[in-house]
């Protein structure tokens, strides 16, 4: 095993950072071998199967050419869940835990009824149910593909939320709710800021959930806010990821859509990226 952790290192040395190599040695492990960090320290003298060597070579290959490992492996692990990913959906990312972590702060009702645009994974709703169980739970996507695999993280997590198939840019026509909170992480990359982006998400992650056009980068927050209007209950609050160079142009958006008490919130690193207001 001491062998096979030093081909891992030498392998992707040059490629990723050394801390991030040594994350990936810790999961590659637990995933191949069903060892935790601590047993892993403890056998490093263990022989593997063959069976296990070629799967961890494979995962190696797959790391070089910037595959993310939560697609490699098949899963990831968000707000305490664990959950199914693939390149269906987006990786849920620690500034998302940070934007649900918000939203449980702000809310002060027992049984909320909470709509989420775009889930994805489900990583959002899935973290709030799981948080506030007697709230109602609603999580809408435009892809069915997505929403399969959120139903099937609801499943292995025993939480129970309501599933919808539905493009949010053409939501009238349809029935909804009066929600007490609406809570999106829609497209927002501008196809400008393309260059900008590594390898590892912008060849794997869906780009479908990813880019807006230059031209109109707004265009999910606009119809969101103006669903919002129509099934938001007044004071009602209604929360956003946000492009980090956007965050003017999205406070000036929902003002002007008769929005109150607009706040816009750092991430961990320091980059707008929240953002939650009132109807």
């Amino acid at each position: 095993m001491q062998s096979l952790i030093q081909y891992i290192e030498k392998e992707l040395k040059g490629l990723y950072p050394a801390e991030e190599i040594r994350s990936f040695i810790r999961l590659v492990f637990e995933q191949v071998c069903e060892l935790n960090y601590t047993q892993l320290l403890l056998s490093r003298d263990k022989i593997l199967s063959p069976e296990e060597k070629e799967k961890m070579e494979e995962i190696v290959t797959r790391l070089k050419t910037f595959e993310p490992i939560q697609y490699i492996l098949g899963e990831t692990e968000f707000y305490g869940l664990q959950l199914k990913v693939n390149p269906a959906v987006l990786i849920p990312r620690p500034e998302t835990e940070e934007l649900v972590q918000w939203i449980l702060q702000t809310n002060k009702l027992t049984s909320p009824v909470v709509l989420d645009v775009g889930t994805g994974s489900g990583c959002i709703a899935l973290a709030l149910k799981k948080e506030l169980p007697a709230a109602t739970l609603t999580a809408i996507d435009i892809s069915e593909t997505a929403l399969e695999t959120a139903k099937e993280n609801a499943k292995i997590n025993r939480l129970d939320i309501q599933l919808l198939n539905c493009n949010i840019l053409n939501w009238e026509g349809q029935k909804w709710e009066q929600y007490d909170i609406i809570v999106s992480n829609p497209p927002y990359v501008r196809t400008m800021e393309k260059e900008k982006m590594q390898a590892n998400v912008l060849d794997y992650e869906p780009e479908l959930a990813l880019f807006v056009s230059d031209a109109d980068p707004l265009v999910f927050y606009r119809r969101i806010g103006e669903f919002s209007l129509e099934n938001l209950r007044k004071d009602g609050f209604l929360f956003f990821e946000i492009n980090e160079n956007l965050g003017t142009e999205m406070a000036e958006l929902l003002s002007a859509q008769g929005f109150k008490n607009i706040e816009i919130r750092t991430d961990i690193r320091g980059k707008e990226r929240m953002l939650c207001c009132q109807r």
